[in-house]
Formats: structure tokens, C-alpha cells, sequence
């Protein structure tokens, strides 16, 4: 169905939750996944409490009236903070260091002293009841096709524990995921068309993956918060899919209408479904649920530290394809080099050896199963320089080191005569196409000569 956007108000801001790839955030355990089974299991109940506002938050209140028990499954790689049996240790350093890189790519205003905070958690995904969380950065942009698109905040915060299972009475968790640092990038309900979501949402992404982030699935969690005009926000969890988010968010629209006609529009919490459309998850938490975290000194972040982050920004996938734009590949190469993430292999190969094509296919399409290693290549590139070797045999001569070969063993040519031996199989099986020659004589030589030297022998004499 088509909206007038404008006219209906549409107002929507994402939240993008993004796992840092280092130890957890306030202790030494290691960032791992476990599939085998825990060392053993502990138990814990919700009791809500009364906060700052003198009331119970409504979104916890839901949850306690549910009444059920907590399990959370313990291994070796969790400690004593995971159980909520220590303090929390000192902020992780590498961690924060990616925040503040992604920060600076975001162009945000970095915060110099900040507080860590507990952010209440209501349905038992962290021992503590809360999450630890603390503002890194605010006030930046991202530029896109429409203008530039505010970021209102860059958070620093633990990750929850993992969901196994759930029934009437319990719900049962993996610590092997609580603690892992996230950054958390909030924008506001600064855009106004599902098309700038969605590119929004594809730029932050980029900006990300150029960090030392965790990659795969479950690793980056991305919501969107959608409201019009006579509605209230709703938050839909799982907004991951960029084939779905447009149709995701007019689903949302058409809702929300039916909700004003029938006027049962609610502040709630929503999770994504495939087919576009939500189902409900609970209320919308209340505004305060945030206290300061009194087991952790305030965070000082140093002139010092934000300009060695500034001199030491990673490049974006887009600043890489420009650069490797300039040297006229082909896009499928280029897009295999970025997939492989041999930017940085390139530029040192591209001295050596001023053959772009040629290096951008030994990094991709020439590498063996057994991949070769950059020196290795250096090495093959400087004997074309001087000669020693030809271009057109770099990858038989790749194949050949893969299986242990020294370059000089790799490059000496066996005594064939390819001409009478290519004779001598169209004799014996006339009538074949070249194809199938070539074939033939490939797995006869088994990399002893090269597809365009047989290529260019079968030409001939066919």
C-alpha cells in the first residue's frame, strides 16, 4: 500500500546494538559462545521495586505479575561478576577505544567525563536486574542521499545473557553472552520516509563493519521506533533484514491507522516477524529506569586517547571501492578484494608490481585452496619484474608453492611438447570440443602448463 509519509506524520529513529570484538566489558572472560553443556545452573526471581519516580516501572510491573523463575546456565568462561557474586572490573580498554573510533566516524561530540549507569532489565536476561551502560558520545551525523541524518547518542553497554528456552513458570538463560560489550547508536525520530531508514540504517552498518566488530548472526540487533501523527511510538525489535525494512515499516503504518480508527493506540514494544508485520512483546518501558552504577569510578575519556583514536580511524568499504575504483578493475574484483578484506594487501602488492588486474586476481580468483601468503605473492611479483618468470604461468606457479614448492621448484618448466601431446589426443579421441581437449590435457599435466598455453595450442591445430 502507498503512503503520503508527509501527510500522515511519519516520524521514525533507529536503535542499532552492535557486539565489539574483545573480552567482556567489565571483567577478563572471554567473548565466547558455548554449545556444550553448563558446568552447572543457578536460580533467581524478579522482584520490582519502587524507582526514582516513587512507582514501580509499568514494563516491570508486566513481568513480575508473570511470576516466573529465572535459570541461567553457567560454564568455565564465566566469572563471579557474570553471577552477580563480584564487583564489576574496570572498564575494558579495547572496547572503549573501538566505542570512541565509532564514535569519530559518526562525527559525535565525545563526552570527556561520563558516568556508568544501570539501565533496570525486566525479563531476567541479565543476574543483576540491570544493565550497565554508559554514554560515550552525542550530537553527531551520518550523510546520506537525502542530507545528513542526526545521531543523538553513541552508548557503551553490556550485552544480556542468551535465551534457551521458556514456559509458563520459567525461562532459562546462557551467561555465555552476558557481559559482552555492545555499542548501542541511537538517531531519534529524525527520519521520515521508510527509504531514509533504510539507508540510514545500511550506512551505519558500513560504518561498523569497518571497526573491530563481532560479525555474523546475532552479533548486531537493530530496532526501529515508528510513530504518525494521532499514534503513539511503538519500538519493533528484530528490524535486521534490509530486504524486509520497508515493508516492515508500512505494515507498522497501516496498524497504527487501524489503532487510531478503532482508538486503541499503546506505547508498546513489538518484535519483527518475516512476513513484515509484529506481534506484541510488552509494554513500553518507563523513562526512568536509569541510576548510577556506584560499584565503578566516573569514566575519564583524555584528549590524549580521543586523538590517537582520530589518527588511527579505519577507512569505510565505500572509501576502499573508490580507491580500488582508480586502478579500472572489474567490479567482481573489486568486490571479491572487499569481501576478502585484501585492501591493505593490495596497496603493498600494487608496489611491487604496477599490474592491478593481475594482483587483485592472485589475491582472489589465482589463490589454491591452500591459501599462499602475501610475502609468497611479494616474491612471485618480483621475479615477473625481473623476468624470470611470465605473467601468463603466475597461476600454475601459485598452485605449485600451495603444495609446498619453493618459487624456484614451481617455476621450472617440464620437458613437454605440448603440441605433440595435444596431436596426439585428438587422434586418439577425434571429434571433441575444444572444452573437452583442454580438459584433458589439464589433468595430464596436472599444472605443469598453463590453460592459455594449451588454449593456445588447441587453437591451432583445431
Amino acid at each position: 500500500m502507498e503512503h503520503d509519509y508527509k501527510k500522515i506524520g511519519l516520524k521514525s529513529g533507529l536503535e542499532i546494538h552492535q557486539q565489539l570484538n574483545t573480552n567482556k566489558l567489565f571483567c577478563d572472560c572471554p567473548s565466547l559462545l558455548r554449545t556444550d553443556e553448563p558446568k552447572y545452573t543457578i536460580e533467581r526471581k524478579l522482584n520490582p521495586v519502587i524507582g526514582e519516580t516513587g512507582e514501580i516501572d509499568i514494563a516491570a510491573k508486566h513481568e513480575a505479575e508473570k511470576n516466573k523463575k529465572f535459570i541461567y546456565q553457567v560454564y568455565d568462561t564465566n566469572c563471579l561478576v557474570e553471577l552477580d557474586e563480584e564487583p564489576p572490573h574496570e572498564i575494558n580498554k579495547e572496547a572503549l577505544k573501538i566505542a570512541l573510533q565509532i564514535s569519530t566516524l559518526l562525527n559525535c561530540k565525545i563526552f570527556p567525563i561520563t558516568q556508568v549507569m544501570r539501565k533496570t532489565v525486566i525479563d531476567g536476561s541479565n543476574t543483576t536486574g540491570f544493565q550497565r551502560t554508559t554514554l560515550i558520545a552525542h550530537d553527531g551525523y551520518i550523510k546520506t542521499s537525502t542530507g545528513k541524518i542526526a545521531i543523538d547518542a553513541v552508548m557503551l553497554e553490556e550485552d544480556s545473557a542468551r535465551p534457551v528456552s521458556e514456559d509458563e513458570n520459567s525461562k532459562t538463560y546462557k551467561l555465555d553472552r552476558l557481559g559482552i560489550p555492545l555499542v548501542e547508536i541511537t538517531t531519534g525520530p529524525h527520519m521520515h520516509t521508510p527509504e531514509e531508514i533504510k539507508e540510514a540504517a545500511l550506512k551505519i552498518g558500513e560504518i561498523l563493519r569497518a571497526c573491530n566488530v563481532k560479525r555474523g548472526i546475532g552479533t548486531i540487533r537493530q530496532d526501529v521506533n515508528i510513530s504518525i501523527k494521532g499514534s503513539k511510538r511503538v519500538e519493533i525489535k528484530g528490524f535486521q533484514d534490509p530486504k524486509m525494512m520497508i515493508k516492515t515499516i508500512d505494515k507498522e503504518i497501516e496498524r497504527q491507522k487501524k489503532c487510531i480508527e478503532e482508538k486503541s493506540c499503546k506505547n508498546e514494544v513489538r518484535g519483527a516477524l518475516p512476513d513484515g508485520t509484529s506481534k506484541f512483546q510488552r509494554p513500553m518501558p518507563g523513562a526512568a529506569r536509569m541510576y548510577p552504577e556506584t560499584d565503578i569510578p566516573l569514566l575519564k575519556i583524555s584528549r590524549e586517547l580521543i586523538n590517537e583514536v582520530k589518527k588511527d580511524l579505519p577507512k569505510l568499504m565505500s572509501e576502499h571501492k573508490n580507491y580500488l575504483d582508480k586502478f579500472g578493475l572489474n567490479p567482481e574484483l573489486i568486490k571479491l578484494i572487499l569481501k576478502r578484506n585484501n585492501i591493505e594487501d593490495f596497496k603493498i602488492l600494487i608496489q611491487e608490481h604496477n599490474n592491478p588486474n593481475l594482483v587483485a586476481k592472485m589475491l582472489t580468483l589465482f589463490q589454491p585452496d591452500k591459501q599462499i601468503s602475501v610475502d609468497q605473492l611479494e616474491e612471485i611479483l618480483e621475479a615477473i619484474t625481473k623476468e624470470k618468470i611470465s605473467e601468463k604461468d603466475v597461476k600454475t606457479i601459485m598452485q605449485k608453492i600451495s603444495e609446498g614448492k619453493s618459487l624456484k621448484e614451481a617455476s621450472e618448466k617440464a620437458d613437454i611438447n605440448l603440441k605433440s601431446e595435444a596431436e596426439k589426443i585428438i587422434k586418439e579421441k577425434p571429434d571433441l570440443s575444444q572444452g573437452a581437449y583442454m580438459g584433458l590435457l589439464m589433468a595430464k599435466f596436472k599444472g605443469q602448463v598453463s590453460g592459455k598455453e594449451v588454449s593456445d595450442v588447441l587453437k591451432e591445430l583445431l
